[in-house]
């Protein structure tokens, strides 16, 4: 039965060896060939924005676009820019890959995240707001208010706001306060009516408090005032006997990244929770202010907090769109995507009986590849931990959380099966961005379970999601492993894109036994038959696997490489696949966000063609497919084309070889690169175009909706039979 053989990859220890790198890399590319990886992150964002800008879109899913655009550009200036800056300022930065000074990519990043900025704010004022509106959901300002609804709005204020709130004064007796990083803030002038004298003060708008406040209903309308106007509208009360001369909105980001030099201290939790206390003074990286904001206090803002003008970003219309991401809420089904709803697995459905089918019992059958969120997570992933905690035949289960939910059923899986007695070993990588803290919780909470938690190892993250159960069977032992390209969280498998291999094949239990030995203990491990293993092996595999179809393209053997990843920098990686174009290769890359290969170059890339496909979902799975001359070699895994996946990280690709599964991703693959497919084509200079309609005027194929129908036809098909 496939998948259940030993297979043997041709990536062995030996013939990997022999794999020489210098042969590879013998011949000259042109300098200028990369495409800079902070701008084209910007101009991903940039393809978030033209969603929120679609006028075809669902309303509330376009503001949703709104907010989704300011999450993702904070994240980039607390972590990309703001390590930039570090650099600069230490000394560190060299000049990029593209052959720019690290202060001309920085004044670029700055050109371009301002027109971004001021283009998504354009996008709210003049295009989504008014067609919110026009659906029955206003934004009103307070002048919009009559006199009975500003009454009942003080009512709410004095009762659920003004307890909260503490103004903070600026004068010799208090110096200017702290301002913590994403706040949104009132910079306040008053006048002392007593002595005439001017002062300034600092709100901060409360976080737990809704960003909108909801206004007395009108008809069936939906209307709402954004929080920070129903503040400044009764400043009076904060400062009473004082005269209000002036209030603008502000809002500061800080660096947030993490750094810790893991060889030098012995306890890697307590060095965390240092770092994130740390994490909240960071220098500021950029400064918002409403465009009306006077020069006097624009002027004391910046010198406080010692930034530049570049660092300012002065913006017309509310700050801060992530609070559209509390229209969620709205009972408007009619201004939302139609329904997706996951449906489970074919291998996993239950049968005539309908009882609830045996996981295990499915897996041993065949390899089963599993697509999210087309197809549940709850009723694949979920269940096969679940079963595993109560199967009585379960000795051991060992799995590796990355990200995972605040009520995680993943976590309370592994917690049952520590106290029925089994041996289970949680790799919690505690250093997954902005999910520490919860991730140090969740760490503990297993301990106190009883489950051997491990942080892996000393100056790697381990971001490989790997499942691996020991069930104890007629006397043997067999390894039933899961090896997914996403995350094991619940909550987050409804929206991100993702695919998950079960097998129980012996040569993948082996490697995975082995790698957590590696992961858990002191082993180091260096034979893989069906995996390829960051840092060690992946880089050099892929690299091979690249440079073979060269070589099958110049022996006039069939040939093609598709790559679908999140992210596409990685320098070797990127030459490697100029060079299999060169000898005719035809490379088709899948790309979500940054991409610094230029497509389309003559005599470089003109047989690489890129796309990037945003939507519903965030396409979050990398898939690897090699031609092999009739012969394909697919790997599914969580690796990017970065430096730090390939060089930095823990990560796992997995051969996929049924036959059915092959086709699957094929046909998948096929219809994103598609001409009647909508995605975005990436030029050789770097410019996204969007494709979303056909010369008929007609939309062109919504790859998302498709695929959720095609799932859904492959279940009809087997209820007929």
């Amino acid at each position: 039965m496939i998948g259940h053989e030993v297979l043997d990859t041709g990536l062995d220890d030996g013939e990997d060896d022999d794999f020489d790198l210098a042969e590879v890399f013998d011949s000259e590319l042109p300098d200028g060939r990369y495409l800079d990886r902070e701008l084209s992150w910007l101009a991903f964002n940039q393809r978030v924005l033209e969603l929120a800008e679609d006028p075809a879109m669902p309303v509330l899913e376009r503001a949703n676009f709104l907010a989704i655009f300011g999450s993702n550009l904070d994240e980039f200036f607390m972590v990309r820019v703001a390590g930039l800056r570090r650099r600069i300022v230490t000394g560190l930065a060299v000049p990029t890959n593209v052959g720019r000074t690290p202060q001309d990519v920085l004044a670029d990043i700055s050109a371009e995240a301002h027109r971004l900025q001021l283009r998504h704010a354009d996008a709210w004022t003049s295009q989504v707001k008014p067609a919110l509106a026009d659906a029955g959901i206003d934004f009103l300002s307070w002048g919009d208010l009559g006199d009975d609804e500003k009454d009942d709005l003080y009512r709410y204020f004095q009762a659920q706001v003004f307890p909260v709130l503490m103004p903070l004064a600026v004068d010799p007796a208090h110096p200017f306060p702290y301002i913590s990083g994403l706040s949104l803030n009132l910079a306040i002038r008053i006048r002392n009516a007593r002595t005439g004298r001017q002062e300034f003060a600092r709100l901060k708008v409360p976080p737990m408090l809704p960003r909108f406040v909801r206004v007395g209903e009108e008809g069936e309308r939906i209307r709402f005032l954004p929080l920070e106007d129903l503040i400044a509208n009764n400043l009076a009360d904060l400062f009473p006997g004082m005269e209000i001369l002036d209030h603008h909105t502000f809002r500061l980001t800080r660096n947030e990244d993490v750094e810790i030099e893991e060889d030098e201290t012995e306890n890697l939790i307590q060095a965390l929770e240092a770092e994130l206390l740390r994490r909240r003074f960071g220098p500021p990286i950029r400064l918002e202010v409403t465009d009306d904001m006077d020069d006097l206090t624009l002027d004391l803002l910046i010198d406080e907090l010692d930034i530049s003008e570049q660092q300012v970003y002065r913006l017309p219309g509310a700050l801060d769109l992530r609070g559209l991401f509390d229209l969620g809420r709205i009972a408007r089904p009619d201004l939302r995507y139609p329904p997706h709803v996951p449906i489970t697995a074919l291998a996993f459905q239950p049968g005539d009986s309908n009882e609830r089918p045996d996981i295990f019992a499915a897996i041993r059958m065949a390899d089963v590849l599993v697509h999210h969120p087309y197809e549940s997570f709850t009723t694949s992933v979920q269940a096969f931990l679940e079963q595993a905690a109560k199967d009585p035949h379960v000795l051991a289960i060992k799995q590796t959380l990355y990200r995972t939910s605040g009520d995680s059923p993943i976590v309370q899986a592994l917690i049952d099966a520590a106290e029925a007695g089994k041996q289970v070993l949680a790799l919690v990588e505690v250093k997954a961005r902005f999910d520490e803290a919860a991730n140090i919780v969740w760490a503990r909470k297993l301990e106190k379970a009883g489950v051997h938690v491990v942080y892996g190892l000393v100056g790697l993250k381990t971001h490989c999601k790997l499942a691996l159960v020991i069930r104890e069977e007629e006397g043997t032992l067999r390894s039933y492993s899961h090896i997914g390209t996403g995350n094991y969280n619940p909550k987050t498998s409804r929206i991100y894109e993702d695919f998950g291999l079960f097998t129980t094949d012996e040569q993948v239990g082996r490697d995975l036994i082995r790698l957590f030995n590696e992961l858990s203990g002191y082993a180091i491990e260096k034979k893989f038959k069906r995996l390829l293993v960051a840092p060690r092996h992946l880089r050099k595999g892929l690299l091979r696997l690249i440079d073979k179809e060269r070589r099958n393209a110049e022996a006039g053997k069939a040939s093609g490489i598709r790559i679908k990843v999140n992210s596409m920098v990685d320098e070797q990686i990127i030459d490697a696949l100029y060079r299999a174009s060169q000898a005719g290769v035809p490379v088709e890359i899948w790309v979500r966000g940054i991409c610094s290969l230029k497509p389309g170059v003559p005599g470089m890339s003109e047989n690489i063609t890129v796309r990037s496909i945003l939507g519903r979902y965030l396409e979050h799975s990398r898939i690897f497919s090699f031609a092999n001359d009739g012969d394909p070699q697919v790997y599914i895994g969580s690796a990017d084309m970065m430096h730090r996946n390939l060089d930095r990280r823990i990560e796992v690709l997995v051969r996929v070889v049924a036959p059915g599964h092959l086709k699957e991703m094929d046909d998948l693959f096929t219809l994103a690169m598609s001409d009647g497919t909508s995605s975005w084509h990436l030029g050789p200079e770097g410019e996204w175009v969007r494709h979303s309609v056909g010369e008929n005027g007609k939309p062109l194929v919504d790859l998302q909706d498709r695929t959720m129908s095609n799932v859904q036809r492959r279940r009809r098909a087997r209820a007929v039979r």
